[in-house]
């Protein structure tokens, strides 16, 4: 079933005028692995800005837009870097909205993106090695970088007169990393780190790790991990334990899924992920929820954006071609310039194509610091009454 949507979607291509240039675009995206359930909304964000701009006929004198979906499985680099590899050598995409998670983010980026000169702009790898990477220049992100979200989350942890935490974290580059941020920035506003320790994905029993961290001891468990894999398991090992009944959980954590699994389980637990509020999220909500799916769900306004950004960059250079519209994405994204919320993309390719200025506002209040990193907004949720509830931004 899932091979039969990706050659659908491979195959979709969004009209513009007879006989313009078809420009395919890759969406590489873990349709497998442990973000599988948010994956959908992060493909169909991509899309959504896609087809808006295909069907409008405007993008390069009524270009039409392919979109080309690779299964990245998330996590398994090498999957991750054969996928991105076809859709640069046969499918010859111009631009690529991924990776999705931060290691295989990486690898994609160094054997594949950069030396075949593709940009890719992700809407979800965070690690903050990211921001330091030899990316000449082809590599952007519409999520902030988890060197911020540790801050947000220190900062949350405290405040609710968490004093002392235990960390587990996902073993790969998007858990150390943001285990790391966090640990830093906690320790120093005063928290107490008692214990730092990995785990792995896909075991079937997390008893040892759980108990680990209780001897450890601490007011909270930080939870630096994926819903669908190993994080909800070691929850469920300590909610099994009683070990600890009160859960720190970022970006990777914060999903309905937890909700329905746990339910009142989570009451005292809290989190944050990327997002905005504003116009251009309420805008996006509205839009997504005409196209057929949920505008809420994690990462989906950074991947419209992450597809705006790409085509919109084409057009302010006049070309397709990555090795020349990446150095248009930041003039896009940022003032000055008429600011450009979801919908308006047509009326922003009008203002691009007669030499004037836009200011990508998008769905996520687009602002690109150097070098392409989004300064980001982060929604603040609890869990209450068994529902993923959004209580706040910072």
């Amino acid at each position: 079933m899932k091979k039969l949507l990706l050659a659908s979607v491979a195959g979709m291509v969004l009209a513009g005028t007879a006989g313009a240039e078809e420009i395919k675009l890759g969406i590489s995206v873990g349709l497998t692995g442990p973000l599988e359930s948010i994956a959908p909304g992060i493909q169909k964000g991509a899309e959504l800005a896609m087809k808006q701009v295909g069907e409008s006929g405007k993008l390069l004198g009524g270009a039409t837009i392919a979109p080309v979906v690779a299964d990245s499985t998330c996590v398994d680099a090498a999957a991750a870097v054969a996928a991105v590899e076809r859709l640069v050598t046969a499918d010859k995409v111009k631009g690529i909205v991924g990776g999705m998670c931060s290691g295989e983010t990486i690898a994609s980026l160094e054997k594949v993106g950069v030396p075949n000169g593709v940009v890719m702009i992700s809407p979800s790898a965070t690690s903050p090695a990211l921001s330091t990477i030899d990316d000449k220049g082809f590599f952007f992100r519409t999520s902030p970088s988890d060197a911020r979200q540790g801050e947000v989350m220190a900062d949350s942890v405290l405040e609710k007169g968490i004093k002392s935490v235990a960390v587990t974290y996902t073993n790969n580059d998007y858990g150390k990393g943001l285990a790391d941020s966090f640990a830093t920035a906690y320790k120093a506003k005063g928290g107490t780190v008692t214990m730092v320790a990995a785990h792995d994905d896909g075991k079937a029993d997390y008893s040892a790790e759980v108990a680990a961290l209780a001897a450890a001891g601490g007011d909270a468990l930080v939870v630096a991990g994926y819903a669908d894999q190993g994080g909800s398991g070691v929850i469920q090992g300590a909610l099994d334990t009683g070990a600890f009944e009160t859960f720190v959980l970022p970006d990777g954590m914060v999903n309905e899924k937890l909700a329905e699994k746990f339910g009142t389980q989570l009451d005292t637990s809290f989190g944050q992920n990327p997002s905005a509020e504003g116009e251009g999220h309420d805008k996006f909500v509205a839009l997504a929820k005409e196209a057929g799916f949920d505008g809420t769900s994690a990462y989906s306004g950074e991947s419209y954006d992450a597809a705006a950004l790409i085509m919109l960059a084409m057009e302010a250079a006049k070309t397709s071609d990555p090795k020349v519209w990446k150095d248009k994405v930041m003039d896009v994204a940022n003032a000055p310039g008429e600011k450009i919320y979801p919908g308006d993309l047509p009326k922003a390719l009008e203002l691009l194509a007669a030499g004037k200025d836009i200011d990508y506002v998008g769905a996520t209040a687009v602002e690109l610091l150097e070098p392409g990193e989004s300064a980001g907004v982060y929604r603040m949720v609890d869990f209450k009454g068994g529902k993923l509830n959004v209580v706040g931004y910072r």
